[in-house]
C-alpha cells in the first residue's frame, strides 16, 4: 500500500526531478557514491511528513537507520506516490518508501524488499455511519489513487462507487464535506488522523485486510536488493525497528 544517515530535507520540484535522464545504478555505483537517492511521499502522516520544514516520520527514521547500517548519506527527492512507480522504473532514484501498498497491476513494475512493517487497511467513516463492511453496501467510498486500499475497496460487496482522490488528507476533507460515505486506508493514518480530528465527527471502524509494507526499487538490481534486505534485518535483529516503531506508535508494528 508507503533510509539513510544524514537526512536532506529540501524539497526538489518535479520539473528538475525529471527533467534530464538519470542511469540505473547498481550496488557498487551506489557504494562509490557514497549516497543513495531515495523518494518518499512526505505527506503521509506518521510515516513520512514535514514538521515546518523538515521531513520526519516512522519512515525517515527508518531510512536513516538503513542508511547507517550501510555506511551511506541519503539524499530525499519527494515524489506524489501516484508518481513513485514510474520515476522507479526510470531510474529517477534508487529506492522509493512505499507507505502503503500499490495495486497489483502496478506492483508488477517494481520489485519489494523485506516487508519493514506490517498494517492493514480501516475504514473511517461518521459515528453513526458506514463503519462495517457489510454497511458498505450502496455507499461511496474514498481511497488515495494508485494504492492497495482501491483494490481492497473494488472487491467489497455491494459498494457503490470508489472515488479516488491524489492523498489521504484530500479523501478525509471529502469525507468531512460529506462527498463520500467511507473512507480506507492505512489503520495507523486513520488513527493518526482522527487523533489530531477530534472534533470532526469521525470515527475508526473495521480493519479491511493486513497489508506487508515494503520500500520499493527497480526490477532485477538484486546485490542492492540483498544489502539493503540484510541491513533491515540486522536492524530488526538489534531492536533498532522496534525502538523507532514505539516512538511513533507506543507498540512494535514491524513484522513478525
Amino acid at each position: 500500500m508507503r533510509f539513510l544517515a544524514k537526512l536532506l530535507a529540501a524539497v526538489i520540484p518535479l520539473s528538475i526531478m525529471f527533467s534530464a535522464p538519470v542511469h540505473a545504478r547498481d550496488w557498487n555505483a551506489i557504494k562509490n557514491a557514497g549516497t543513495i537517492v531515495a523518494a518518499t511521499e512526505g505527506a503521509f502522516s506518521p510515516f513520512n511528513y514535514y514538521e515546518g520544514t523538515k521531513l520526519t516520520g516512522y519512515e525517515v527514521d527508518v531510512a536513516e537507520a538503513l542508511a547507517k547500517n550501510l555506511g551511506l548519506k541519503l539524499e530525499w527527492k519527494v515524489v506524489p506516490f501516484d508518481a513513485q512507480l514510474a520515476a522507479v522504473k526510470q531510474d529517477r532514484f534508487d529506492f522509493a518508501i512505499a507507505s502503503h501498498g500499490y495495486t497489483k497491476e502496478r506492483a508488477k513494475a517494481v520489485d519489494f524488499a523485506s516487508p519493514h512493517y506490517c498494517t492493514g487497511g480501516m475504514i473511517a467513516a461518521p459515528k453513526d455511519g458506514s463503519l462495517t463492511v457489510e454497511s458498505l453496501k450502496g455507499k461511496t467510498v474514498g481511497v488515495q489513487l494508485a494504492t492497495s486500499y482501491f483494490d481492497a475497496a473494488k472487491k467489497i460487496a455491494g459498494v457503490k462507487e470508489v472515488k479516488t482522490y491524489k492523498a489521504d488528507p484530500e479523501v478525509f476533507s471529502a469525507l468531512k464535506a460529506k462527498k463520500i460515505d467511507a473512507w480506507i486506508s492505512d489503520k495507523f493514518t486513520v488513527l493518526e488522523t482522527l487523533n489530531k480530528n477530534p472534533d470532526a465527527g469521525i470515527v475508526a471502524g473495521e480493519q479491511v485486510f493486513v497489508e506487508r509494507v515494503s520500500l520499493i526499487m527497480r526490477k532485477n538490481n538484486k546485490e542492492f536488493m540483498d544489502k539493503v534486505n540484510q541491513g533491515l534485518a540486522e536492524l530488526a535483529k538489534d531492536g533498532t525497528l522496534k525502538t523507532i516503531s514505539e516512538k511513533y506508535f507506543k507498540s512494535d508494528i514491524n513484522c513478525k
